[in-house]
């Protein structure tokens, strides 16, 4: 299936977090979009890889995106290596998108660091012919994306560009409130972490108040990327 947008994320959970509404506003403009996961989130102190499998689907149609799958690589072990990296490109030829969102380059948890690193080498090797991946046992032609971006996690940068997600922030809260697992929840019982608080919802609530207003909007999700970009000009007539 060709895709618009693909987006990988190291954990289920980390693409609604960091760019929940751009994915809502996407799909909400009939572009098909799709979430691969790397791992099922199995190290993580709260849940269980089938309960976060069963909050990222949930996740996934409060987003409508078309498609969302899993790499099943070891949480806490992405490891840089060539098996790794033909996961990734495996999926970018299989699915074409013109645009491909990655976690950024420095984060505070290594398994995001080594995500992003791992499809910055995918997206260009798999547009070289002479890099063999097959899938479903067919060998794959070459395919280069478009462009490549980067989304913010834990770590701040000076963004390339802030998407207005004023209309989708109530979408993007409630992907992120399907991982009842994950964050706040007043009946849990398990053990509170970084995420578990209600200060880390308020948070992301603060963080995409912040950069919605540096666009004069009410939310915003910043990305960056390593390239330039074009803009029209016209568009701000």
């Amino acid at each position: 299936m060709n895709l618009d947008v693909l987006i990988f994320a190291a954990h289920p959970d980390d693409a609604e977090l960091s760019m929940g509404g751009t994915i809502a506003k996407l799909s909400s403009k009939g572009k098909k979009v799709g979430i691969i996961d790397f791992t099922e989130g199995e190290m993580g102190t709260r849940g269980t890889p089938l309960k976060r499998q069963t909050e990222a689907f949930k996740a996934a149609i409060v987003l409508k995106v078309t498609l969302r799958e899993n790499l099943h690589i070891p949480d806490g072990n992405i490891l840089r290596v060539k098996e790794n990296v033909d996961k990734v490109i495996a999926q970018i030829r299989r699915h074409k998108p013109k645009i491909i969102f990655a976690p950024y380059f420095n984060d505070r948890h290594p398994d995001h660091i080594d995500a992003s690193k791992i499809v910055k080498k995918a997206m260009f090797t798999s547009g070289l012919s002479k890099a063999i991946t097959k899938y479903d046992g067919r060998k794959q032609k070459a395919y280069r994306s478009n462009k490549l971006f980067y989304y913010m996690q834990t770590y701040t940068f000076k963004p390339t560009f802030i998407v207005d997600i004023s209309k989708y922030f109530d979408a993007k809260m409630k992907s992120v409130k399907s991982y009842k697992s994950q964050f706040y929840n007043p009946k849990s019982t398990e053990p509170e972490t970084f995420i578990s608080s209600t200060k880390f919802m308020d948070y992301i609530t603060s963080r995409s108040r912040y950069y919605g207003f540096q666009i004069g909007k009410e939310y915003g999700e910043p990305f960056y990327c390593e390239e330039a970009v074009e803009i029209d000009p016209v568009n701000f007539i």
